[in-house]
């Protein structure tokens, strides 16, 4: 399986694992970054190789309790190739790896999350004793230790309260990239980023802004609080970045504007802004990349506006949006990517059919014409029959017979093929019965005088072919009805034809006199004979031998060839 541009380039460590022999599969670069192991080393181990040795039963219980879940989340701790022990949260996926049941596990540290956790309950139990040994007022000499004590509980829950913003950062950004991996619709995947931005940062508007071939631009998704202008869908002509002021954005620059009237922006710019009633904003560039060039393409811009007052701005609000912009590129390359696929793919359908169609008029055309060869062959039989009527010598009668007989064999080919619903197919086992039962009635013979047996597999020939080993079976059948069986003796004939390998075996067999020996077959006046030998030999491209044991055999042997 191709690796996915979510999977190469998410931040977070993402592996994949067989469920059943617990095999890693594959990892992603922040795997690798992350525990220390290469990925060559990754895809010898097994996924408990991670974990901590405590932690190894609980996790396989895990595994075998989710067995029917196609998604699950757990916390444990994993063990760093240096050693080093942390603490994760994962969210475990089931999907198909390389055509078979695998799951793909997007892996979190919350080691410092953990950690601060265990310090403040630590801080509180110690504060909680000091205030409890306090005997009476008159102790205000520990008031001071109290204090401080009280102090430092307050920072811890601060810092807590800054890893539990952490956590939501980093749970906002899983869930993207999750979406991401679940959806290829990068409209519901910009819907989801700015709706979840918007509640994370508090703010009234988040929008992402795609530009045009000439940096004009349109909002494409919008999150907005009740009450504000909204922008979604308009096109917006904004002369500053028409006039340059996108390169910097083209470079990677990232803007926190805590009030956009103290931020040196042009009047241009401002003015923009105040149709919105913008008073401070956070704005990071979408780029997308390009391949063999390490600059980025400028795709739009990532923006939060807080339009009800100016606002200072924290560094990690705007990593944020920094790491969702990556997130965005992924989504939009992606989307691309699929979009390209399913165009690529319309395209092929509609070449498929037109050649579907172009098809069918070609076989409407061919049965066409073999129904008009067909006729017309029709037509030359009945005129060598109408000639045969007028004729007195038993031998001239006789060679207009077989004359007729060859044009019949050739003409029941042409309306096989016409009446067949696929014109590509001829019914071998259908012909050579009709064939063969077309030649008793020709010399009025039935099964009480001659028994004819037939065991024909339905073996591939082309229409050459076809018309070749109809002609050798017209004149062998003919033959032995006129040679095998003097006196009007009983006899059986039998007709076999079969793959053998890559040749294809005919064999013409009766139970009569059989040939003289001292007949030359290969070198006889007989024009039917000498009519089998080249069929076989040139057309057919075979070869053919005699057996005189019995009776008369004719074993034919030819190469298969593909339908024409």
């Amino acid at each position: 399986m191709q690796e996915n541009l979510v999977f190469t380039y998410s931040p977070l460590p993402i592996l994949i694992y067989d469920p059943d022999k617990l095999q890693v599969l594959n990892v992603n670069q922040a795997a690798v970054n992350k525990y220390a192991y290469s990925k060559a080393e990754f895809l010898q181990m097994q996924i408990t190789d991670l974990y901590v040795a405590e932690c190894r039963p609980q996790f396989l219980e895990i595994i075998a309790q989710n067995q029917q879940n196609l998604s699950f989340n757990s916390q444990s701790q994993h063990l760093c190739k240096d050693g080093q022990i942390i603490d994760v949260s994962l969210a475990t996926h089931s999907i198909e790896y390389e055509s078979r049941n695998a799951h793909l596990v997007y892996i979190q540290d919350i080691t410092d999350i953990q950690a601060s956790k265990h310090n403040a309950q630590d801080r509180e139990v110690e504060y909680q004793k000091i205030l409890a040994a306090i005997p009476s007022p008159s102790m205000m000499s520990q008031f001071s230790k109290l204090t401080e004590q009280k102090n430092l509980a307050t920072n811890l829950k601060e810092t807590e309260k800054a890893l539990k913003s952490q956590l939501e950062r980093e749970r906002l950004i899983r869930n993207v990239m999750q979406r991401i991996h679940k959806s290829l619709n990068l409209q519901d995947i910009l819907n989801t980023i700015v709706e979840e931005v918007r509640y994370l940062l508090q703010v009234e508007r988040v929008i992402v802004y795609q530009f045009a071939a000439d940096m004009s631009g349109t909002v494409v998704a919008e999150s907005l609080e009740p009450g504000w202008k909204q922008s979604l869908d308009l096109q917006i002509e904004d002369t500053c970045f028409q006039e340059g002021a996108g390169i910097e954005y083209a470079q990677g620059r990232k803007r926190a504007i805590a009030n956009i009237y103290e931020a040196g922006l042009t009047d241009c710019h401002i003015q923009l802004l105040e149709q919105f009633e913008v008073k401070a904003n956070l704005v990071v560039p979408i780029l997308l990349e390009v391949a063999d060039n390490n600059v980025g393409r400028l795709w739009g811009l990532l923006v939060a506006h807080q339009c009800s007052q100016p606002r200072e701005w924290e560094e990690h609000q705007l990593d944020l949006l920094d790491q969702l912009s990556v997130t965005i590129a992924i989504a939009i390359q992606q989307s691309t990517i699929f979009q390209q696929a399913q165009n690529e793919l319309a395209e092929r359908q509609k070449a498929e059919i037109q050649l579907r169609n172009a098809l069918a008029e070609k076989e409407v055309l061919l049965k066409e014409v073999h129904h008009r060869v067909k006729n017309n062959l029709q037509i030359i039989s009945s005129l060598l029959q109408l000639q045969s009527h007028t004729l007195k010598d038993p031998e001239v009668i006789k060679i207009f017979r077989e004359s007729q007989n060859r044009i019949d064999s050739i003409c029941l080919i042409h309306k096989n093929l016409y009446t067949v619903p696929n014109i590509g197919q001829l019914d071998v086992v259908d012909y050579i019965e009709n064939l063969a039962t077309s030649i008793m009635i020709s010399y009025q013979l039935g099964p009480e005088r001659i028994n004819l047996l037939t065991n024909v597999e339905s073996v591939s020939l082309n229409l050459d072919q076809a018309i070749a080993c109809g002609l050798v079976i017209n004149e062998l059948i003919s033959n032995s009805l006129k040679h095998a069986f003097p006196n009007a003796e009983n006899g059986t004939i039998s007709i076999n034809l079969h793959n053998l390998g890559n040749n294809i075996e005919m064999m013409i067999q009766d139970d009569g006199i059989g040939i003289p020996d001292d007949l030359d077959w290969n070198n006889t006046e007989s024009l039917g004979l000498s009519l089998v030998y080249d069929l076989v030999t040139e057309q057919l491209e075979g070869s053919i031998t005699l057996e005189r044991n019995h009776g008369t055999v004719f074993k034919i042997q030819f190469p298969q060839l593909m339908l024409q």
